[in-house]
């Protein structure tokens, strides 16, 4: 699944020339154009990460990603977290013909990923934010984080590689080539220790043409039935503020940093994940389906409210109070139960 593009070259041999000359993965990263979901403005800035990278990838080889959202209906409350929302991969391949697949990681990681790339896949692999420049304002060479980018092409003589990541594609060379693609430790000695350190690695692989226009739309809506058949038996936000006076307790005793984990696993996950949803729901109404304009509403409503509490719970634990967020609850709960208990009705 190659992300690159020829088109804009002419027949004039001075253009040719100049097409030539530049960097091609320079070329690839200044083509790419963050897909609109990930423009203007935006209630979470920092959604749904696995979610975000499969958005700019399915985008940058030109497809619709929205289609794929339908999976965003049925987030559940996990005591301790909501649901981190993730594309599934049998949705994947029904919508797009792209399989996703393990990769068995052997002797080199740089190897084996120069040999899908090769085949115009994109490896997905599990990495050291350290090492990505795009995350400079947060983790790059500061500090050590666990993230997935999806790898589309490396110029291993260059030591370089394009990636998409977040929300849009980047470059990084040099160094971080090294520390992303574990080349040092393909070069240890001691290759038995090293293999057992190898990151979880997929790949993804074109097995049949993606659907387009109304028959994307069509399997986007089945499978938005399949997910509702499968969500949550009970109210995730009935349990979570059943919950919450508990977890208040542990904020308060834990400090400012631990609340700030806890925001992102609870008001980020929730809030960034009906965000998605109230763009999928929109994105169906242009397809023709009659979804209720309150369940867009609805779900757009819970994204922004989860921001207001975050932003409230935030405030009241710095001064040491104990913050039950009760309006924000009712908030959430009344426009939760005006998207998914309709969208059930209505689609399934």
């Amino acid at each position: 699944m190659s992300a690159f593009h020829t088109s804009g070259v002419t027949n004039s041999g001075a253009s040719r020339s100049r097409v030539v000359s530049l960097d091609p993965l320079r070329m690839r990263a200044r083509r790419h154009h963050a897909h609109a979901l990930h423009r203007g403005e935006r209630i979470w800035r920092e959604g749904v990460a696995p979610i975000d990278l499969w958005i700019e990838l399915l985008h940058g080889n030109g497809l619709e990603p929205r289609a794929a959202l339908a999976c965003t209906v049925a987030q559940d409350f996990e005591d301790d977290q909501f649901t981190l929302g993730k594309l599934p991969p049998e949705d994947i391949e029904k919508l797009y013909g792209l399989q996703v697949q393990e990769l068995s990681v052997f002797d080199s990681l740089e190897e084996r990923a120069l040999v899908q790339t090769r085949r115009s896949n994109t490896v997905l692999i599990e990495v050291d934010a350290f090492f990505l420049p795009d995350m400079r304002a947060g983790s790059y060479h500061r500090e050590h984080a666990k993230t997935t980018i999806g790898i589309d092409v490396i110029d291993p003589d260059a030591r370089r590689l394009g990636y998409f990541h977040h929300t849009g594609y980047h470059l990084l060379d040099g160094d971080d080539y090294d520390g992303v693609l574990r080349v040092d430790a393909a070069h240890d000695a001691d290759a038995t220790a090293q293999q057992a350190l190898f990151p979880h690695v997929e790949f993804v692989k074109r097995v049949r043409d993606a659907l387009s226009g109304t028959p994307l739309a069509e399997v986007s809506a089945d499978l938005l039935c399949a997910h509702l058949l499968r969500r949550p038996l009970q109210s995730p936000i009935a349990r979570w503020r059943a919950a919450f006076p508990e977890h208040v307790d542990t904020m308060l005793s834990r400090g400012e940093s631990y609340a700030r984990l806890y925001a992102f696993n609870m008001m980020q996950q929730l809030g960034a994940n009906f965000e998605l949803l109230a763009h999928y729901l929109q994105w169906m109404r242009e397809q023709g389906f009659d979804i209720p304009v309150q369940t867009h509403a609805g779900a757009r409503k819970i994204a922004s409210e989860t921001m207001v509490m975050q932003c409230r719970l935030a405030r009241a634990l710095s001064h040491g109070r104990r913050e039950m967020c009760d309006a924000s609850f009712d908030v959430i709960a009344e426009a939760y139960d005006r998207v998914i208990p309709p969208l059930a009705d209505i689609i399934c």
